[in-house]
């Protein structure tokens, strides 16, 4: 699981991952079913990016009964953290506020988001002290 660590899905295979996460353990055909409602998608194009990220340590499959069953091995928290991780230190230089203020700047937030946030960065202020 270590080596997992340090691998960065692509885009593709965050759509696959994302399917997975949400569907729980699924079938190639049931994860190329529902790419197909966001986009064309060939499925054997799902099929060998699900064999590649078998591969690479992203996904398991089991292989007990004729149809394989694949299901993600990365969890979406450590993956998001991580690819988030790498966006704040890339893009900006290292600071989790310049993100922040970005995301809050260009993305129209729900007043029950903004009350969230008022309520994450108290708890925050609340531990430092």
């Amino acid at each position: 699981m270590d080596a997992v660590k340090n691998i960065k899905p692509t885009e593709s295979e965050l759509e696959i991952l994302g399917i997975l996460w949400e569907k729980g353990p699924s079938t190639v055909r049931d994860v190329h079913e529902i790419l197909e409602q966001r986009k064309e998608a060939g499925y054997t194009t799902t099929l060998k990016l699900m064999q590649i990220m078998h591969d690479k340590g992203l996904l398991s499959r089991d292989t007990s009964s004729k149809t394989h069953i694949y299901q993600a091995l990365v969890s979406q928290e450590k993956t998001q953290q991580q690819l988030l991780n790498k966006m704040i230190d890339t893009v900006f230089n290292g600071s989790a506020s310049q993100l922040v203020m970005q995301a809050l700047g260009h993305h129209r937030s729900s007043p029950e988001e903004l009350d969230a946030i008022r309520r994450y960065l108290s708890d925050m202020e609340k531990k430092q002290e």
